[in-house]
């Protein structure tokens, strides 16, 4: 008897068990079936949905076409478009950014600054900014020109051509289209996850699910604005190339120079001048001597004078030594 109470107290012990873990895994399936109902798994984290996952890769591989007037970086498809392989943007062949500096020596500066806009304007460039200073024979300028990339060495030698002389000359470039295809890696995962954000705001219907969404769909906005004007930048830089021109006329020759810099009109001036100064100095030092100098003069005199009675009067009331008369002989 008490072998079969143990048994059956093993037994019933077992079937509390097998219950309780069915009832565990009922209330686990319902958990996960409400949790893929919802439009958010959890506050600020967006669920996941099967159309969109679906639509993701199409969307990015269409959001990376060309960035030289294709479909563009940023296009969304439909949800429910096919799904395609995830690739880098094709941009037309590399980006190069290139930069110039150019000095030239120019006899008629007018001149030459016109036939370089006209040489510039040729190639489907144009003036970005120009500089000058000095006058006359002795001024200079400075221009900024933006050339075409696939033009950039058809115009620099036709600027080269309008100068006397190239006084100096130098370029660089820069290839950036590693960074223009990283960016727009970057812009197409963001409008994916955007259009998904999108997706999610218009299923919420909790104030704290929608102002959560709402935050990350701001900053995700933000990402996009900054990295496509990042991305516009280094294509504008790519497609039209940066060369400052600098016009200087020649040197004057010393001759030239001093000719230039003689004039008998003012050296008649200067000299006149002068002497119209000595004159002045001369009546000036007049003047302090009749105001200043005369009564100084009189005084000193006067001291002199009066000393020169004093001692005079004084020899006089001095007693004279009287004279012995010799010894006479023996």
């Amino acid at each position: 008897m008490a072998h079969r109470d143990i048994r059956g107290r093993a037994r019933t012990r077992v079937a509390i068990a097998v219950g309780g873990l069915l009832v565990t895994a009922a209330l686990l399936a319902a958990g996960c079936g409400s949790s893929a109902g919802s439009p958010l798994s959890a506050v600020g984290a967006p669920a996941a949905e099967p159309a969109t996952a679906a639509a993701a890769p199409a969307a990015r591989d269409q959001a990376l076409g060309s960035t030289n007037g294709g479909a563009g970086i940023g296009t969304v498809p439909a949800a429910g478009a096919a799904p395609g392989p995830v690739g880098a943007p094709d941009v037309g062949g590399p980006l190069i950014v290139r930069t110039g500096q150019l000095d030239l020596q120019v006899a008629d500066l007018e001149a030459a600054i016109r036939d370089a806009e006209s040489a510039v304007t040729a190639v489907g460039g144009y003036v970005a900014g120009s500089q000058r200073s000095g006058e006359a024979d002795k001024a200079s300028a400075s221009v900024m020109f933006r050339i075409p990339a696939a033009r950039w060495t058809e115009a620099l030698d036709a600027l080269r051509k309008l100068g006397t002389k190239v006084l100096a000359e130098q370029t660089s470039s820069q290839e950036v289209t590693a960074q223009v295809v990283d960016l727009g890696a970057r812009l197409a995962n963001l409008r994916v996850t955007e259009a998904a954000l999108q997706g999610i705001m218009d299923k919420a219907t909790k104030i704290p699910d929608v102002l959560a969404v709402q935050e990350q769909l701001t900053g995700v906005r933000q990402q996009i604005e900054e990295l496509t004007a990042q991305q516009q930048t280094l294509q504008d830089q790519a497609a039209l190339g940066t060369l400052t021109v600098s016009f200087t006329p020649p040197p004057a020759v010393a001759v030239t120079q001093v000719r230039e810099g003689w004039d008998p009109a003012r050296e008649i001036d200067q000299a006149a001048a002068a002497l119209v100064g000595l004159a002045q100095g001369l009546a000036g030092a007049g003047i302090w001597l009749l105001i200043v100098g005369v009564p100084i003069f009189l005084t000193v005199g006067l001291l002199a004078l009066v000393a020169l009675v004093v001692v005079r009067r004084i020899r006089r009331s001095a007693p004279r030594p009287v004279a012995t008369p010799p010894a006479a002989e023996a």
